[in-house]
């Protein structure tokens, strides 16, 4: 395999992992908004037990997301085979 592919896969997955990273930050963000906000959303959830449950899913996945997508990140530049299969 010519290395001018491999550099390019190496980027392009380093930029999807990137995503996945902010993916996650914007929905562990939206948890905390969500669980944590008194004026907006505090009086839905509060009348509405699965949505309470909703936003600490939220923010879960949302951190899960974050951690997979830095250490796809570290593993794309590293070229560390399994930091990226994890």
């Amino acid at each position: 395999v010519p290395m001018g592919v491999l550099t390019c896969m190496k980027y392009l997955m380093f930029i999807f992992n990137v995503l996945v990273f902010a993916g996650g930050t914007c929905l562990a963000g939206m948890g905390v908004w969500v669980a944590v906000d008194p004026a907006g959303f505090q009086d839905i959830v509060a009348t509405r037990a699965v949505l309470s449950a909703g936003a600490w899913l939220l923010l879960a996945v949302g951190i899960a997301l974050s951690l997979l997508g830095f250490l796809g990140c570290c593993g794309a530049l590293r070229r560390s085979r399994p930091l990226l299969l994890l």
